[in-house]
């Protein structure tokens, strides 16, 4: 393994060195900005105004960094027809390379680099039939996430099979998109396991993208396990990035549902989680004994209006498959003289899901249902598979094997999907969606909010094929994917238009803005849930369902500097990010970092918390605060009135968190409780999740 040593702009000193790994790092990967609240305005003109959108002049001025694995310029998303001169704050270059030259950048892409070195110095030489040595995108996850961001308005658009059809657009049309391709395919695996991206190569496109001038970073790539900061390249780059007052927003990663799962804890970095929209693709399986089960797919493929044998693909394995693989439809596991001309029932578990369709594919089976495991619950990600399939939840997976267990010749029908609107209970957390507490930083509330990652559609490179797969040969120019990749450009976008309505705004005040504004409820007036219908916490959604145009007026905002993240990093331990720095010989508490959240891992007594709120509402305006405490948690927060005469003033307030002394044995030691915080002043509800564990 290559040793790299990070030397990042205005930086002459050595941060720091470590050996870099790989495959340490991955990529995570219409309806959706609607869905939030941010649609082109149809009010009447004396309206309009306090339309985001128009406010922002659709990002306009705003230049998003992507740091992905590249672009695919010639999509429509990518136009520039009708865009002003490129900002004169851009420095950056079009790099030319396999496919790609300066005529492929514009006043939208205005710029494009590549970063190969620690892929090659492990990897040796790129194999080109695998990627573009370029800025060409080859797998579709960054044209995807680039056009979330800032894709243009574009009418009659739909994925393969005609399905989420209407007008594309990303959060900030008009945006300018700088493209730094930083993963790559991984030699001996296929595109559909994902790509890696190596850490030096990274850092050299965070320090180019602080030079050339970018405003907001979007980064859809994290660790497997989780890093301490001076070990983790984003954390380390996206630091040197916030110096220069840059937004850095990053997935929080697909390890859920289980907890400490997430990555990029970083507090200078927004971390973003993965929630649905209002939108699915039914496509029900009719059973023979004419039960109808829920399903979704985006399968252009249909079988003709008949019953089909249906099978559990144990029934059908090869006899060499290991008991414990029996459903789960890897390479080469199914009988084909078996499997012919049935419907194939798989589990999730091991593999892809687009990688089991091919098996089945493979076996002659002329259908595959795919059912949930326990931990996916009733989240279902839409795949546009090779043949006639559909997934189904959890529990209407335990409906189809216990009818295929009761009858000798079962059998089964999928029902041609349709793409379905206002679909309820929306939004729902993903199951796939990494949750807190962080380990690296459990004094810290993350994931900071959550966004819609599930069945998202977006622009696609024509390099690649929908399902990633070698042996799917189609071609599309849109597509459907799911993951915290697809909600983390959402925020990037909601950022650009909040840079560019408050250019003056810190990223940390952004992402207070967003923090504070965040939904609990969803569109049936209910808490949101978790893909099973349990209530969902803190720990999966944050502060909760982003509200971009809420944001844009949060009344009052928690600032921080990069000195305060200098000060936290003392009490936190990794000292050596900015060397030029040296900590106090007291350090101030972890918790008194001025977060919009609140954590507190280990209570034991009385717990004092500082915040400092700035107001950017009202210029006399007077805030309450509202206090829902943790089951069991005394918190009072002091002084209880904040007056405000004028826009940019600061006040402070102390939060004292105890444990109820006579209700001490009610509370679970060892188990998080959570609670609220809400400053209003009759117009703005600034809200602070709070989440306690009692030693």
């Amino acid at each position: 393994m290559m040793m790299f040593v990070t030397n990042l702009t205005e930086k002459e000193e050595v941060l720091s060195i470590f050996r870099s790994q790989p495959r340490k790092y991955s990529m995570h990967t219409t309806r959706s900005w609607e869905f939030a609240g941010l649609k082109e305005s149809i009010k009447l003109k004396n309206s309009e105004k306090e339309d985001l959108l128009l406010k922002s002049r659709y990002g306009d001025s705003v230049i998003v960094g992507m740091l992905d694995n590249g672009v695919w310029p010639e999509s429509k998303s990518f136009n520039d027809r009708g865009m002003g001169p490129i900002p004169k704050s851009w420095n950056g270059i079009c790099q030319s390379g396999d496919e790609f030259n300066s005529s492929h950048c514009n006043k939208k892409i205005v710029g494009a680099r590549f970063y190969i070195k620690g892929y090659e110095a492990f990897y040796g030489p790129l194999n080109r039939t695998l990627d573009y040595r370029s800025p060409r995108d080859k797998d579709g996850h960054g044209t995807h996430t680039s056009s979330t961001v800032g894709g243009r308005r574009v009418k009659h658009v739909s994925a393969l099979g005609g399905f989420a059809s209407g007008t594309a657009s990303g959060g900030a049309p008009l945006a300018r998109l700088a493209i730094y391709k930083v993963c790559w395919a991984v030699p001996g695996h296929g595109k559909e396991d994902g790509n890696t991206c190596f850490e030096e190569d990274m850092l050299a496109a965070i320090d180019d993208a602080i030079g050339d001038g970018v405003d907001v970073l979007s980064i859809s790539i994290g660790t497997k396990d989780p890093t301490p900061f001076n070990k983790d390249g984003i954390a380390i780059g996206a630091f040197h990035a916030i110096k220069k007052n840059i937004v850095v927003t990053c997935s929080a990663g697909n390890s859920g549902p289980a907890p400490s799962t997430l990555s990029n804890p970083a507090p200078w970095i927004i971390t973003v989680g993965a929630s649905s929209v209002d939108r699915e693709f039914l496509s029900p399986v009719k059973l023979g004994n004419g039960m109808i089960i829920k399903g979704q797919t985006v399968t252009p493929y249909k079988l003709k209006n008949k019953q089909y044998p249906l099978v559990y693909a144990g029934q059908v394995a090869n006899p060499d498959v290991p008991e414990s693989l029996l459903g789960q439809c890897l390479p080469g596991c199914l009988s084909s003289k078996k499997a012919k001309g049935k419907i194939v029932m798989c589990l999730r578990g091991n593999g892809t899901r687009v990688g089991k369709g091919m098996e089945v594919k493979r076996a002659g089976g002329i259908g595959y249902v795919l059912g949930n495991s326990e931990a996916n619950g009733n989240e279902l990600a839409a795949d546009a598979h090779v043949l006639p399939a559909t997934a189904v939840s959890y529990l209407n997976a335990l409906q189809i094997l216990k009818y295929i267990n009761s009858t000798k010749a079962p059998t089964a029908y999928i029902i041609p999907a349709k793409t379905v609107l206002d679909i309820k209970p929306s939004p729902f957390m993903a199951a796939f969606s990494s949750r807190g507490p962080s380990t690296i930083s459990p004094d810290i509330l993350k994931p900071d909010i959550t966004a819609p990652g599930l069945n998202i559609l977006a622009a696609w490179s024509e390099a690649s094929s929908p399902t990633k797969l070698e042996e799917d040969k189609r071609v599309a120019k849109y597509n459907i994917l799911s993951g915290t990749s697809m909600s983390c450009p959402h925020i990037g976008g909601a950022s650009a238009l909040l840079k560019a309505i408050h250019p003056g705004w810190s990223s940390a005040a952004i992402r207070s803005a967003l923090m504070t504004s965040a939904g609990l409820i969803n569109n049936q007036g209910n808490p949101i849930t978790d893909a099973s219908g349990t209530q969902a916490d803190p720990f999966q959604f944050g502060s909760g369902h982003f509200r971009p145009s809420k944001a844009a007026d949060p009344g009052l905002v928690y600032d921080a500097s990069y000195t305060d993240y200098l000060l936290y990093l003392c009490s936190n331990g990794a000292q050596n990010l900015d060397s030029s720095f040296k900590c106090p010989e007291h350090s101030p508490s972890p918790v008194n970092l001025n977060y919009p959240s609140l954590a507190i891992p280990k209570l034991n007594g009385t717990v004092t918390a500082v915040r400092t709120v700035t107001n950017v509402g009202g210029s006399k305006s007077v805030y309450f605060v509202n206090v829902k405490p943790p089951p069991g948690i005394s918190i009072k927060i002091s002084p209880a009135i904040l007056y405000f005469n004028h826009i940019g003033q600061k006040r402070r307030f102390t939060i004292t968190v105890k444990t109820e002394s006579e209700i001490t044995g009610s509370v679970e030691k060892g188990k998080y409780a959570f609670g609220w915080y809400t400053w209003s002043d009759g117009i703005h509800n600034v809200r602070s999740p709070m989440a306690v564990l009692v030693a």
